[in-house]
């Protein structure tokens, strides 16, 4: 058992998660840490197929879980799922909001459509389920929410304007909740991880010249799901508000925190360093 999940089941002995984008990247390798540790999952993905497989592969190996798709867009059918599946575990302790997508391209190219679909599905689908898990862990005065922005929230590179304001929304939203759920005792964090390698090309919107690159940059990076998964628990056993992953880009964080007109002028060439 590593620490991060031995922590996290010292702190919620009752062992209940639900996981948004769960059938890929991210989202299934925190599933899959917490499977290894005897969590109980309730897992959603709009891929159908793929969270059907995902499912299977979990339960082979021991795994307390049940999985339904959903698109976090869809509010009234994501508080059904979650309303019925606390109700069969008895309550929650963790929610990993992971389902996400990527827009890609020149903001004045951009379109109306595409902006509204990242809004939708990054910003309004992290809210539609912080909606309805903040009232069971409200009520049970415990639990911790981990609303999954990204590290472009605040390295604001070029040609990713929709992505990048998306989740910089993401992060503000995390912040507010921070404020007004904290006494509830509710633990909110917003999680940053900088570029690792991910299928979210796969769905992304834009110039095909620019998700090319985009997916360079992915494919070109040392870091692989379950390592970034790994951090995050950690980070979350640790109860830290704001997590940003790897050190590279925390240290970009701090950075822009200092020294904002500074960090703007140097943000090109510090992205290439990091690249």
């Amino acid at each position: 058992m590593t620490s991060a999940s031995r922590n996290l089941s010292q702190r919620f002995p009752a062992r209940r998660a639900f996981v948004t984008g769960a059938a890929s990247g991210l989202g299934l390798a925190c599933a899959e840490i917490l499977a290894r540790e005897g969590w109980r999952l309730l897992l959603t993905d709009a891929d159908e197929v793929r969270l059907g497989l995902v499912a299977q592969s979990l339960a082979r190996d021991g795994a307390a879980v049940v999985a339904a798709p959903c698109d976090v867009r869809d509010e009234p059918a994501l508080r059904a799922l979650i309303d019925d599946g606390v109700a069969g575990l008895g309550g929650l302790d963790l929610a990993l909001h992971c389902a996400g997508v990527a827009v890609a391209g020149p903001f004045h190219s951009s379109q109306v459509a595409d902006w509204q679909w990242a809004f939708d599905v990054n910003v309004h689908g992290v809210a539609n389920s912080c909606r309805a898990v903040v009232p069971h862990m409200a009520k049970a005065g415990r639990g911790a929410i981990v609303n999954v922005a990204s590290a472009a929230s605040f390295c604001t590179g070029t040609h990713m304007s929709a992505y990048n304001a998306s989740k910089a929304a993401v992060v503000a939203l995390s912040e507010s909740l921070m404020q007004e759920y904290g006494q509830y005792g509710l633990h909110v964090m917003a999680a940053m991880p900088g570029f690792f390698r991910t299928r979210l090309i796969e769905s992304a919107r834009g110039p095909q010249r620019t998700l090319d690159g985009a997916q360079r940059l992915i494919s070109g990076s040392n870091l692989e799901a379950a390592e970034v998964a790994e951090a995050l628990l950690n980070a979350v056993s640790r109860r830290r508000t704001h997590w940003v992953y790897p050190p590279f880009y925390r240290r970009l964080w701090w950075l822009k925190r200092l020294m904002p007109q500074q960090f703007q002028r140097l943000l090109p060439a510090l992205l290439k360093r990091g690249s």
